[in-house]
C-alpha cells in the first residue's frame, strides 16, 4: 500500500484534432467549465493531423482563467530543451502559473527522423532527457549568477542567459516505463506520468518501488515526486471490467489506486463532453470524499465516548438556528454560519423553512429521532469542526444546483431562452434544444444526489454507528429517506423522458422537481442538525 498524501487532482487528455479546430478548444474550455483542474494535449509534431501543441496550448490558456495546461507528453527530440525552457516560462508567465512540463525521451523515430529529428536508442534517450533536465533547470534558475553551461552527449549550452523565471515552480513529470527511466523519474522529476492501458498489474507497485528508491539515493523524499496516471474507460448502467461501468464503480476503482498505488492526479483521455462532465461532476468528488475519509481515519486514533457522556439520556438536539431562513439556492461557501475557529461549536445547520412546493408529502417529518444534547461546555478546535463545515458545504452546492434547475425550468417554459443561452447556464456544449439541455442536466444532477448518498451510507454512517451508538436511530432514519429519495429521483426521470416526448411533459417535470425540492431540502436540514456536531465530537471526516 502506497498513499503519499497529495492533494487529488483530476484532468482531461484531450485529442488536439485539426479537423475542427473549434470543437478541440471548446472540449478543453470545457474541461475548465465542469470544475477539472488540468487540460493536457498529447505531442507529436510529425502528424499532420493533429494541431501544434503548444501553440494550443498557449491558444487555450488564453481562453481560460483557472484550470492548469500541460503537453502529455513533450516531445524532446523535436523540442530543443533550451527554447522549450523559455517557452514554457513565458506560458506560465501569460497564464499566471498554470503550465506544467511533461516531458518523454521519444517514441515513433521513423517519424521523428523525418522530420529533422537524431534517432536515439533507448538508453541515449534518457541520457538526452536528463541533460535536457538540466538544461531547462538552469535556464528557469535566475537566483543563480553567470550564464547557463551543461556541456552534454546530447545537449550543448555553453552560456546562454538565464531566464525568464516562471511565475510558479513548474513541475516537471516524465513519461517512463522502463527502469533507467523510472530511476530518473525519482532523482531528477517532480511527477511519474504513465498512461494505465500501457500498464501490466503489478507495474504500479513496481515502478513506485523503483522511484522510491532512487529518490532516497538521491536525497530525496519519495513524496517528492507525484504519481499521475492516464485513464480510460466507459460510463455504463452495469460493470463490466475496470473503469467500465457506473460512476460509482469509477470512484471506487481510482480510490484504490490513489490509497493503494499512490496515484493523485487522474487524467481522463476522453472527448466527449457528457463523459467530462460525469468524471468532474460524479467520479472526482466521490473519490476525494472517499480518499479523505481513509486518510482521517488512518491518522486518527480510534475515539470512545467519556463514561459519562455515554450515560446520558438521549435527548433531542436543537442547534441554534440562523435568524433568517435558508433560501432555495444557498451559495457555495458561508463563511459566517460554517466558520471553523476553536472553541464553542460554530458550524450552524441550515435551517428547514418550512417552504413546501408540492402537495404530496413522502414521509412523516414528525416522528424523526434525535440525537443525543451537545455538551454545552465542550470546546471544538477548528480541525474537529471542518468536516460539518464541509458538510455542509457540499449540501449547499447540492441546493444550488437545485435552484439551478427551477430557474431553467422557468425560463424553457416561457421560451426566454435558446440553445446558446441554455448551454451558458450549465457549461453544456453538446445538446442543441432546450428540452434536451434540461433533460441532461436533470439527469446529471440526480446522478450527483445518489452518488452522495452512497458514499454516506456505505462509508461515513457505519462509523457513526460504531463510534456512537446513541446516534443508530437517527442513522437509520437517514438511510431510510436516502431510499425514499432514490423513489423520487425516479419520478423525475420518468418525467424527464416525458418532457422530451411532449411538450405537455412540462407540466409533469416541473411537479416531479418540486417533490424532489421539498424532500431533499428538508432532509438535507435534518442530516445537518443531527450530524454536524457528533462528526465534529468524534473526529469523523
Amino acid at each position: 500500500m502506497s498513499d503519499y498524501g497529495h492533494d487529488l487532482v483530476f484532468g482531461s487528455f484531450v485529442t488536439p484534432s485539426n479537423d475542427d479546430p473549434d470543437r478541440t478548444v471548446g472540449v478543453a474550455v470545457l474541461s475548465e467549465q465542469v470544475g477539472l483542474d488540468l487540460v493536457t494535449f498529447q505531442d507529436h509534431p510529425y502528424q499532420p493531423a493533429f494541431l501544434d501543441t503548444w501553440t494550443l496550448l498557449s491558444f487555450v490558456a488564453a481562453r481560460t482563467n483557472r484550470v492548469h495546461l500541460a503537453a502529455n507528453v513533450t516531445n524532446l527530440p523535436l523540442r530543443p530543451p533550451a527554447v522549450l525552457a523559455r517557452s514554457v516560462a513565458s506560458l506560465d508567465l501569460l497564464s499566471g502559473g498554470r503550465v506544467g512540463l511533461g516531458l518523454g525521451a521519444g517514441a515513433f523515430w521513423d517519424a521523428i527522423e523525418a522530420m529533422g529529428g537524431r534517432r536515439l536508442t533507448p538508453g541515449q534517450g534518457v541520457r538526452a532527457l536528463e541533460e535536457a533536465i538540466e538544461v531547462i533547470r538552469q535556464l528557469w534558475d535566475t537566483e543563480t549568477r553567470g550564464g547557463v553551461r551543461v556541456d552534454g552527449e546530447f545537449h550543448r549550452v555553453v552560456g546562454a542567459k538565464r531566464g525568464p523565471a516562471p511565475a510558479h515552480a513548474v513541475p516537471i513529470w516524465l513519461g517512463a516505463y522502463k527502469p533507467r527511466m523510472l530511476q530518473l523519474t525519482g532523482r531528477r522529476a517532480d511527477g511519474w506520468l504513465p498512461s494505465l492501458g500501457y500498464l501490466q498489474p503489478g507495474d504500479l507497485a513496481k515502478g513506485n518501488a523503483i522511484i522510491d528508491d532512487a529518490a532516497q539515493q538521491a536525497g530525496r523524499a519519495p513524496q517528492d515526486v507525484r504519481r499521475l496516471l492516464n485513464i480510460s474507460g466507459q460510463f455504463s448502467a452495469v460493470g463490466r471490467g475496470q473503469l467500465n461501468g457506473p460512476a460509482e464503480q469509477w470512484a471506487r476503482e481510482l480510490t484504490e489506486l490513489a490509497l493503494g498505488e499512490g496515484v493523485s492526479t487522474f487524467i481522463l483521455a476522453n472527448d466527449d463532453p457528457d463523459d467530462l462532465r460525469r468524471f468532474a461532476g460524479e467520479v472526482a468528488p466521490a473519490v476525494r470524499e472517499l480518499v479523505a475519509a481513509e486518510r482521517e481515519r488512518a491518522a486518527a486514533p480510534e475515539r470512545t465516548p467519556t463514561p459519562d457522556r455515554a450515560a446520558e439520556p438521549e435527548l433531542a438536539a436543537e442547534p441554534e438556528l440562523a435568524a433568517e431562513p435558508a433560501p432555495v439556492a444557498a451559495p457555495p461557501v458561508r463563511a459566517s454560519r460554517a466558520s471553523v475557529t476553536g472553541g464553542a461549536f460554530a458550524v450552524v445547520p441550515t435551517p428547514d423553512d418550512g417552504v413546501r412546493r408540492s402537495d404530496q408529502q413522502v414521509w412523516d417529518e414528525s416522528v424523526r429521532p434525535t440525537g443525543p444534547t451537545p455538551d454545552p461546555d465542550r470546546t471544538y478546535t477548528p480541525h474537529e469542526q471542518a468536516t460539518g463545515a464541509h458538510l455542509v458545504q457540499i449540501h449547499d452546492g447540492l441546493r444550488a444546483e437545485l435552484a439551478q434547475i427551477h430557474d431553467l425550468i422557468e425560463q424553457v417554459a416561457a421560451g426566454e431562452i435558446d440553445a446558446g443561452t441554455a448551454r451558458s447556464h450549465i457549461n453544456t456544449m453538446t445538446m442543441r434544444q432546450n428540452r434536451w439541455t434540461l433533460g441532461v442536466y436533470c439527469e446529471s444532477y440526480c446522478r450527483i444526489v445518489t452518488t452522495h448518498h452512497t458514499i454516506e451510507d456505505q462509508s461515513l454512517f457505519p462509523r457513526l454507528r460504531a463510534r456512537d451508538p446513541r446516534l443508530g436511530p437517527v442513522v437509520d432514519r437517514l438511510e431510510q429517506e436516502h431510499h425514499v429519495i432514490h423513489d423520487v429521483l425516479e419520478g423525475v426521470d420518468r418525467a424527464l423522458v416525458a418532457y422530451v416526448g411532449s411538450p405537455d411533459g412540462l407540466t409533469e417535470l416541473r411537479a416531479a422537481v418540486d417533490l424532489l425540492t421539498d424532500a431533499l431540502l428538508s432532509h438535507l436540514s435534518y442530516e445537518e442538525r443531527e450530524l454536524v456536531e457528533p462528526l465534529a465530537r468524534l473526529g469523523i471526516a
